[in-house]
């Protein structure tokens, strides 16, 4: 790599752990102290905003479907946000940190992806360090504390991650931004089905609309995989 590479990586890499931080630290502080609600926004917004910045920043093309699907998602968005314009807010502002790391990672292929993603989360773990000696004093943690604690990074966090960086490989920065919205249907199927949460008439329609948006959005791939075993 020449220098002016080694200095562009080097800054990019810089910025991601800045927005990784900024991601996880604002994401638990609001889950805490704002809302469950917020952070279930949060990842409902953050693909609109990873479409809108890969289109602009980086010139992906979407066509007219999936501009459709980018709209029906934005409705969905604020049906499920009506009357919580405070939680709008700090959901915008975790999804603005979660999609200016996505466009980020697009172009960011000239080091192992597996010693980038070690690089940012260490980088990361560092710019949270000095709040950890701002936490409310809390009881004695056991093993099943640390255990969870252990699973949710390592399974729930730093593989999907990887997995997620390492499909920017073949996918754009749109499509791979689109398939968030599988977190938030999950989620909403889970709650339903599993926990037998009561759902509003206007969330069961809102991720109804996010659930056909993303099929919507992914239509033109769909058909050609669908083609692809009729024509061998």
């Amino acid at each position: 790599m020449t220098r002016k590479e080694k200095n562009q990586s080097l800054l990019v890499n810089g910025v991601s752990a800045v927005m990784l931080a900024a991601n996880w630290y604002i994401f638990i502080f609001v889950m805490n102290r704002i809302s469950v609600n917020a952070t279930s926004l949060a990842y409902m917004l953050c693909p609109i905003i990873t479409t809108i910045l890969a289109y602009v920043f980086l010139g992906d093309r979407l066509s007219r479907v999936q501009w459709i699907a980018v709209f029906l998602s934005l409705c969905s968005c604020i049906m499920l946000g009506f009357g919580e314009l405070r939680d709008v807010f700090y959901s915008f502002i975790i999804g603005l940190t979660y999609a200016i790391y996505l466009v980020l990672q697009k172009n960011n292929m000239q080091l192992d992806r597996f010693f980038t993603l070690t690089f940012q989360i260490v980088v990361a773990s560092l710019i949270l360090a000095p709040f950890f000696g701002y936490q409310e004093p809390l009881p004695e943690k056991g093993f099943y504390f640390y255990g969870i604690i252990f699973l949710i990074a390592g399974f729930f966090t730093i593989l999907p991650m990887f997995l997620n960086v390492y499909a920017l490989n073949k996918l754009s920065s749109s499509t791979a931004g689109i398939f968030i919205y599988l977190n938030p249907i999950l989620s909403f199927l889970l709650a339903i089905f599993y926990f037998h949460e009561p759902m509003s008439q206007l969330k069961i329609w809102a991720y109804s609309i996010v659930f056909f948006s993303v099929i919507l959005f992914n239509s033109e791939l769909l058909y050609q995989l669908m083609l692809k075993p009729v024509r061998e």
